[in-house]
């Protein structure tokens, strides 16, 4: 997902659809994968964190959840610093920030230390790398769009194959303190990424713009709200966010809660990364058909609804082989999901609207990605039942399309 940043470039400039724009995609689909992987990624260090702290499920949630939160809501944030700074410096700034983050967790002596640190600071940093790369990926292409969307998109299960039993292999070798230090170690490759958005430049021979500074306008378009197709669209996905990261967060503990090792538990990740990787872009590339487009709507209501029917019967899960299979299933409904929300929103409010649009569906959501996995940890507290956790995501998920079509 994105920011809602303003700020859109050298105006008479046509996406060129490739060129540097492959460079950027390439740093688009690295930040990506940082950004997403690494809410899932910190559960392989859950049951550390509890044993240290002497805390519960729902208290180790919170990181995932913060982290989450962050990215998701601070899109006005986003657009203030862009429209000031310029997509990257600002990006360079949040790379710092999120390894800034990870290596001071690495030294944190209580839990809310963590949250500070791990959750808030590292979100921050990442939120700060991902919504600008969303806008500068969008500048670059046009009519490849749907594909470059879904490209990137896959940086998040390519990444969360690699992260998952990295960290698994960091904590067993360092523990949670020195896996953590070196996480944000590799963070700093988001500095990298980030010399890669190269503003686009108007041709030669055009007319020369008066100076770097345009017209201004609304941070956040608050007409969108009169759009009835927004509001519905808005809260629907403000529902399933409820539920859409839940499993993710705790299939790992359910694992190795059923006596599976811990490295082969980890390997659960791996395996709905990998089946990921393909379904976004695939999902990206189907959407893009000229005949499929117009029902890209259809197309991700029914990615919502197969996602949600996916966690309740993943409940039913009570071996390794089992939640191998609710793994496979859940990535091709999660990477579906992921590739298709993005087309479905413009398709909706159009291009002008879309910042402001992505923006406010953000700050939407963020609130549900704050509540979500910590519910979901308060309910496994209550009962020690992992199935309630996995039949209530799929609940708040699978109802969403009754109210999205």
């Amino acid at each position: 997902m994105g920011g809602a940043v303003v700020d859109e470039g050298p105006t008479g400039v046509k996406a060129p659809d490739g060129g540097w724009g492959w460079a950027v995609l390439l740093g688009g689909f690295v930040i990506t994968g940082f950004s997403y992987a690494f809410p899932k990624a910190v559960s392989v260090f859950f049951k550390e964190l509890m044993h240290e702290f002497r805390i519960g499920y729902s208290d180790t949630a919170w990181i995932s959840s913060i982290l989450l939160a962050m990215l998701y809501g601070t899109g006005p944030l986003c657009s203030v610093c862009v429209n000031r700074f310029g997509c990257r410096p600002v990006m360079l700034a949040g790379g710092l920030l999120a390894s800034l983050g990870m290596v001071a967790a690495s030294f944190c002596r209580s839990v809310i230390q963590l949250y500070l640190t791990a959750g808030v600071l590292t979100g921050l940093g990442l939120a700060l790398n991902f919504q600008p790369s969303l806008i500068m990926l969008n500048r670059y292409f046009n009519k490849r769009r749907p594909m470059a969307n879904g490209l990137a998109a896959a940086g998040s299960p390519v990444f969360l194959c690699a992260l998952s039993p990295l960290g698994q292999l960091l904590q067993d070798q360092y523990g949670w303190r020195g896996g953590f230090l070196i996480l944000g170690g590799l963070l700093l490759n988001c500095c990298v990424c980030a010399a890669l958005m190269r503003p686009l430049e108007a041709p030669a021979g055009s007319a020369p713009a008066s100076g770097p500074q345009r017209p201004s306008r609304r941070l956040l378009d608050l007409s969108v709200f009169r759009d009835r197709g927004f509001v519905v669209y808005a809260a629907a996905a403000s529902v399933m966010v409820l539920g859409l990261f839940v499993p993710p967060v705790f299939v790992v503990s359910y694992a190795k809660d059923l006596g599976v090792p811990d490295t082969r538990a980890a390997f659960l990740l791996t395996v709905l990364g990998l089946v990921d990787i393909f379904a976004r872009p695939a999902a990206g590339f189907v959407t893009g058909l000229p005949k499929v487009r117009p029902y890209s709507v259809y197309l991700f209501s029914f990615a919502m609804f197969f996602n949600g029917f996916t966690d309740l019967t993943g409940s039913t899960a009570s071996d390794y082989g089992g939640l191998v299979v609710f793994c496979i299933f859940f990535g091709i409904s999660y990477g579906m999901v992921g590739a298709l929300q993005f087309e479905v929103l413009m398709a909706i409010v159009g291009t002008q609207k879309f910042s402001s649009a992505i923006g406010l569906v953000l700050l939407l959501e963020a609130i549900a990605v704050l509540i979500g996995p910590p519910s979901g940890g308060k309910l496994l507290d209550a009962t020690h039942v992992y199935q309630y956790v996995f039949i209530l995501a799929g609940t708040e998920v699978a109802h969403t399309p009754e109210t999205s079509v």
